[in-house]
């Protein structure tokens, strides 16, 4: 079994990676394989509404991480996003990315357990936690929990390593995101219905 872990700063080796590789580190330790990829810090294309990505099954703009990710979670059964906090909210061009790959890739993302995490010099970590999780509860994707809201806090780069409840929150996310994708491996999936689209406009 095999979890993505994407790590949503634009700093490769900051606070949010601390988080991400403490989580990393146990699954590895339940042998599931742990990857982390970094979005990096250039410009990310957001959604356009194009919707090209029903007649093709992917993003116009297939590029950089985008196609990265996509890559993965061909062969990934779980999926982490950690993301700093920005004015109460996660990195913009986090969102932008994910906007797009959930849009295009749900068949790669159903019943797929996922967890957010969010990393804070003090506040703003829920609105971030809550925000990111609404990717997963719209793809059919159960949410992992832990002992807490996924946050860890940090300002400085390295600051997160001290904070001892946060990290002991990510290994204990780590450890329900192992039980819960053996569970899933040894049940049928849930049979879907046909989708139905109400529109509010009359």
């Amino acid at each position: 079994m095999k979890v993505l872990l994407i790590n949503g700063s634009p700093r490769k080796e900051g606070n949010t990676r601390i988080a991400l590789s403490e989580i990393a580190k146990v699954l590895e330790e339940e042998n599931i394989t742990a990857k982390i990829i970094h979005i990096g810090n250039k410009a990310v294309q957001g959604c356009m509404a194009c919707m090209k990505c029903e007649e093709t099954g992917t993003c116009v703009f297939d590029e950089g991480p985008y196609r990265e990710i996509r890559e993965e979670l061909a062969d990934s059964d779980g999926i982490i996003i950690g993301s700093p906090v920005y004015f109460a909210g996660p990195n913009g061009s986090l969102c932008a990315l994910l906007d797009r790959l959930f849009f295009s890739s749900e068949k790669l993302l159903a019943y797929k357990p996922g967890a957010s995490v969010a990393v804070c010099r003090r506040g703003g970590a829920s609105a971030s936690f809550d925000r990111l999780n609404k990717y997963f509860t719209i793809k059919n994707m159960p949410v992992v929990s832990s002992q807490y809201w996924n946050s860890v806090h940090g300002l400085q780069q390295g600051e997160a390593a001290q904070d001892a409840e946060g990290l002991q929150t990510m290994r204990t996310l780590a450890k329900n995101m192992a039980w819960l994708l053996k569970s899933i491996h040894t049940f049928p999936l849930p049979m879907q219905e046909d989708p139905i689209s109400t529109s509010f406009i009359r």
